[in-house]
């Protein structure tokens, strides 16, 4: 029983919530109003006429014993007032309910207005509220108007923290500006953006999506709050972008979506973005050297979010940015990778010159290239006269085969690839079963476990001697262009090292001679620049050959020349610097010299010399003399010459032999140091570029950037003026910054009228052109631009155009003013480089400069 009565009152409970559900609040409040209207008035009423009848029973019988006629009368009154009493407080009740409920319908009229009102307004501000729809269900407008009112208290309060954040977006694009161009590599650069935009908008993710070549791509930088999910990492085959989309973001399209369910996009994106929790978003592109590296993008998660337009613009001026410091950073990594290449390449050299036989050549070889390019397997391959061969030298990591001297008949090999090894043929196969291999070269390399590889020919004795080979056995290898470089430049220092280690092994053969030529080269080999070879020459060979005199005559043009380097005993007369003019030297010696003559006088007397060339020798005291010829690039640089000056001397064929040898090492090591000296010069060249852009990087005003470009170049040129020139919109122009050395004209502010420089400078200029002149009497310049260079003082000149904006802005001109001086191509390179940079910073200062002028204008 008791079970069926909580079953009953269970069920009354459950109808009469129904039942309050079905009534609106209007029929709510009008019943509450006539309860709380009505119900007292009847309550007193009643208990008024109750008390009423309990008086008059009281009282009758009383009122009855004394008089029976009265007391009818009495209590016929009585009844009267009470009926009447009670007709008073039905009307009461009445008119108290009818005002009740007037009342409650005018007050619940404009609360249900009200209520839906704000319930328009949250549909439009957070169409995904569950709450509303709940209370519009049940028609509960009081509770819902409470709700709403509730959640328009959590927006604007939003929204009032997002206004207040706009005040400070300026400062925030400096300083995450700032911020990026302090990070050096790419990787550092997308992890400061992510990280900074996140913290400065409060937003839930912000992450970088890098396209592919087929636009498909990669999240490659994320910062996301903490509960969300992660999208690192995660490949999307296929974005789904709209037709053309591609390149609106090519012409730097922002995308703003406050709402993604109503922003028109397919299923699968919606799809994509709710996987991650989007609810808002924004996209703008990153563009990298003018092509389009990915989408700088940020996901809000919470909540819908309507993207203000202050907002929208610093984050498209911070993918702006983004896209500069990564040109910057990749300008930076090149650089260091150029000088890294640089260092490894002259220690792998110096390594392998130190060895002084053909087997510590290899094999020294084997190991440095393995170790500077961490590949799996380095060997050298020799060729027999069959163009089969042995591995003669490998180094290879653990866990691969060795393959050390293995035997390799290749009958693929000599169907038409010696001659392109021959001539210097440098392959690079990044994926074997990609290259169109034949398949007898798959299987020898399958053989070997080889997945890439890297092949380049050494040379001995200018004949193909073998093959220098990387392999890359773990995974295919997308070979740089910076390791080909270095691979190839090794393969051809191998080749001189073996030809050096053969003809060192062929000297130590031959005894006490042989040594002291390997003592000789030795000593030149550890001279790192041409003018300690030739000094450490002349001084080493006098010493050996116990000789008066050695010295290293230079020619010209004309095949006179300059000796540039002497070691003379102190008792002769010193000729370092003196010029020679022989006008015999040019009939028949230099085509003999060319192809390797050595010339041992024992007499000049003796020897059918002509007058002139005997007169020139007496000059110098000269009894006998030994010649050789030094080849530098294939080409007579100039002659290695020993004198006898005590008396005349015969020659011994072992010292005639060992002097012409020292004279092929010497061109050698020329070319090497030659080779060194230029390699440094880039290294120098590619620092002091960064120094340089650094300085002027750290500039954020026009006049700034101007101004400390000036007084860098001319340090780092050591050259009398730099100045920059702004042209007019006719091609005139003046010059707006300066730096020049005491002593000569200032030309700041000069304003220029140069008639000839629309004939044809123009286009030249706006299209890169960089013009050097060495001395402006023998370039063929227009008088007018002569008189003009002669006003301020100028000998030489190098000029390179400033684009910004895309367009000439002006030239940017170092002036030597002392004398003419012979530009050097890296110089020339450097001061274009420069000049580009600078219109890239103008560009960025221009930018910075607008939007401060915009924010400040706001603010006002």
């Amino acid at each position: 029983m008791s079970q069926s009565f909580s079953q009953n009152q269970a069920r009354r409970n459950h109808q009469q919530r129904l039942w309050q559900q079905k009534w609106s609040l209007k029929t709510k409040a009008i019943v509450w109003a006539l309860s709380i209207s009505v119900l007292p008035v009847v309550a007193i009423g009643t208990a008024t006429y109750n008390y009423g009848i309990n008086l008059i029973n009281t009282q009758t019988p009383q009122v009855r014993l004394e008089s029976r006629e009265s007391s009818i009368e009495t209590e016929l009154a009585l009844q009267r007032q009470l009926s009447l009493l009670l007709t008073g407080m039905g009307v009461t009740a009445i008119l108290a309910g009818a005002i009740a409920v007037f009342v409650a319908n005018r007050v619940m009229s404009r609360i249900s207005n009200v209520a839906a009102i704000s319930n328009k307004i949250k549909k439009r501000l957070r169409p995904d509220s569950e709450f509303t729809q709940v209370f519009i269900a049940s028609q509960d407008e009081l509770v819902m108007l409470e709700k709403n009112i509730t959640s328009f208290t959590d927006l604007l309060s939003v929204l009032v923290e997002e206004k207040e954040a706009e005040a400070d977006y300026s400062q925030i694009l400096i300083k995450i500006t700032r911020w990026v161009r302090e990070s050096f590599n790419e990787e550092d650069v997308l992890k400061t953006t992510s990280e900074e935009i996140r913290k400065a908008l409060s937003i839930d993710r912000v992450t970088i999506f890098c396209f592919d070549s087929n636009y498909n791509g990669t999240f490659i930088a994320e910062s996301v709050a903490p509960g969300l999910p992660k999208i690192l990492g995660v490949t999307v085959s296929d974005p789904g972008f709209e037709a053309g989309y591609i390149k609106k973001y090519h012409n730097g399209s922002i995308h703003a979506i406050d709402n993604i369910h109503q922003a028109d996009l397919s299923d699968a994106d919606i799809e994509l973005l709710e996987q991650f929790a989007v609810k808002s978003n924004l996209v703008a592109p990153i563009l990298k050297g003018k092509q389009l590296f990915g989408l700088l993008i940020a996901h809000q998660c919470s909540r819908i979010r309507f993207w203000q337009q202050s907002e929208i613009d610093l984050f498209s001026q911070i993918a702006m940015q983004v896209g500069f410091a990564l040109d910057y950073a990749k300008l930076l990594q090149q650089v260091d990778t150029k000088a890294d290449k640089a260092q490894v390449f002259i220690e792998i050299t110096r390594n392998i010159r130190q060895s002084l036989n053909e087997e510590d050549v290899l094999k020294t070889t084997v190991e440095e290239v393995r170790k500077a390019l961490s590949t799996d397997r380095v060997l050298v391959y020799s060729f027999d006269a069959n163009w089969s061969g042995i591995i003669i030298a490998e180094s290879v990591v653990p866990g691969y085969p060795k393959v050390l001297r293995s035997e390799i008949q290749d009958i693929c090999f000599s169907q038409g690839y010696v001659e392109k090894y021959q001539s210097g043929r440098v392959v690079a196969t990044n994926n074997i079963y990609q290259a169109d291999l034949a398949d007898c070269h798959i299987n020898l390399l399958e053989s070997f476990a080889v997945k890439a590889n890297l092949v380049a020919p050494i040379l001995k004795d200018e004949q193909l001697f073998g093959l220098l080979i990387a392999h890359q056995c773990s995974r295919p290898r997308d070979w740089q262009q910076s390791e080909i470089d270095l691979f190839a430049q090794i393969a051809m220092q191998v080749g001189f090292a073996l030809d050096h280690a053969r003809l060192l092994q062929r000297i130590e053969a031959e005894g006490v001679q042989s040594q002291l030529l390997a003592d000789t080269i030795g000593s030149i080999r550890q001279s790192l620049n041409e003018e300690d070879v030739l000094k450490t020459t002349v001084e080493e060979v006098r010493k050996t050959l116990s000789t008066d005199r050695v010295m290293v005559y230079s020619f010209d043009t004309n095949w006179s020349g300059t000796v540039i380097a002497e070691s003379v005993v102190l008792t002769y007369p010193k000729v370092l610097r003196a010029e020679i003019q022989d006008p015999c030297f040019g009939q028949g010696y230099v085509e003999e010299y060319r192809s390797g003559r050595v010339l041992a006088i024992n007499n000049i007397y003796e020897a059918g010399l002509a007058d002139c060339h005997i007169n020139l020798l007496e000059s110098f005291a000269v009894k006998a003399n030994l010649v050789a010829p030094i080849l530098k690039d294939k080409e007579l640089f100039g002659l290695l010459i020993a004198h006898q000056c005590s008396k005349p001397r015969d020659w011994q064929q072992t010292e005639i032999d060992l002097f012409g040898q020292i004279a092929i090492q010497v061109g050698f090591a020329l070319d090497h140091a030659r080779l060194l000296q230029r390699i440094e010069a880039e290294r120098m060249r590619s620092q002091l570029l960064v120094d340089i852009i650094r300085s002027i990087r750290q500039s954020l005003k026009e006049e700034d950037i101007i101004k400390t470009t000036v007084e860098e170049v001319r340090k780092a040129l050591s050259t009398d003026r730099v100045l920059v020139y702004s042209f007019y919109a006719n091609w005139f122009g003046i010059i707006i910054a300066e730096s020049v050395v005491p002593g000569y004209p200032k030309v700041l502010r000069s304003k220029i009228h140069d008639p000839c420089f629309t004939e044809g400078y123009v286009e030249k200029y706006q299209s890169g052109r960089v013009v050097a002149i060495n001395n402006i009497y023998e370039s063929s310049l227009a008088d007018c631009h002569i008189k003009l260079l002669e006003s301020f003082g100028v000998k030489a000149n190098l000029v390179a155009p400033i684009i910004k904006d895309e367009q000439l802005f002006g030239l940017l001109i170092a002036h030597q003013c002392s004398e003419p001086r012979d530009w050097q191509q890296s110089e020339i390179d450097l001061f274009a480089q420069i000049a580009m940079q600078v219109g890239f910073t103008l560009d960025h200062a221009r930018l910075l400069q607008a939007y401060q002028t915009a924010e400040a204008n706001c603010e006002e």
